[in-house]
C-alpha cells in the first residue's frame, strides 16, 4: 500500500494535486481512497472547519484539536483498506501552533501515525499563497500574511525529510515533479 501525504500552505495546490495523483493511480486499476482535512464527513472534521472560520485563541486550540481528531479518525478507518490513501492536509497542522509546541506534537505524531517516503510538502511563498486565496468565498483565521509567513517557517524545519515540491508553477509542472517522485520510488 502507498500512503501518499499532501500538505502545504493554504493555496499551495494540495486538493488538485490529490486529485491528479488519484486519478493516476485510478487509470493503473489501482483502488485509492482520498482523504481531506479537515474532512466534512464527520463532527471533528465539522467542528475543525467551524473553529479555522472563527477568531481568538480558543478557536486557533479548537482548530488544532479537532484537526488532529479528524485525522487520527481517518487513519484509524481507511489504513489498509486501498492499493494508495493519500491524505490532504495531514501531519503540517501543527504548524499553526507555537513552535516548540509544533515540534514536540510533530515528533509524537510520527511515531504513532504513519509516514512513508511519499510525504510532498507544496512549498510556496506567502504572498502567491493570498493571492490564489483572494479567489475563495470564505476566509480562514490563519489566511493572513504575517501567519502564513510563520507557520510556512515552521512547516519546512519540520519537514526536512519530505520532498518539497515548489508550487509556485503551474499546475503540469508541480503534477510531473510529484510523478517523477512517485515513480522513482515504485
Amino acid at each position: 500500500m502507498r500512503f501518499i501525504i499532501i500538505d502545504g500552505l493554504d493555496g499551495s495546490g494540495k486538493s488538485t494535486q490529490a486529485k491528479l495523483v488519484q486519478k493516476k493511480y485510478l487509470s493503473m486499476g489501482e483502488s485509492v481512497i482520498l482523504r481531506e482535512h479537515p474532512s466534512t464527513d464527520n463532527s471533528y472534521g465539522k467542528k475543525a472547519k467551524d473553529a479555522l472560520l472563527g477568531r481568538g485563541k480558543v478557536n486557533k486550540i479548537k482548530a488544532s484539536l479537532y484537526y488532529a481528531l479528524d485525522v487520527i479518525r481517518s487513519v484509524r478507518k481507511y489504513q489498509g483498506k486501498a492499493d494508495n490513501i493519500i491524505m490532504v492536509r495531514y501531519l503540517m497542522g501543527v504548524a499553526y501552533l507555537p513552535y516548540p509546541l509544533a515540534k514536540l506534537l510533530y515528533h509524537l505524531f510520527t511515531l504513532f501515525l504513519p509516514t512513508s517516503e511519499y510525504m510532498f510538502f507544496l512549498d510556496l511563498e506567502p504572498e502567491e499563497s493570498l493571492g490564489r486565496m483572494s479567489k475563495r468565498d470564505e476566509e480562514e483565521m490563519f489566511e493572513n500574511r504575517e501567519d502564513l509567513i510563520k507557520v510556512r517557517k515552521k512547516a519546512l524545519k519540520l519537514a526536512k525529510d519530505w520532498n518539497i515540491i515548489d508550487s509556485s508553477g503551474n499546475v503540469n509542472s508541480v503534477k510531473k515533479d510529484i510523478e517523477a517522485i512517485l515513480d522513482d520510488l515504485g
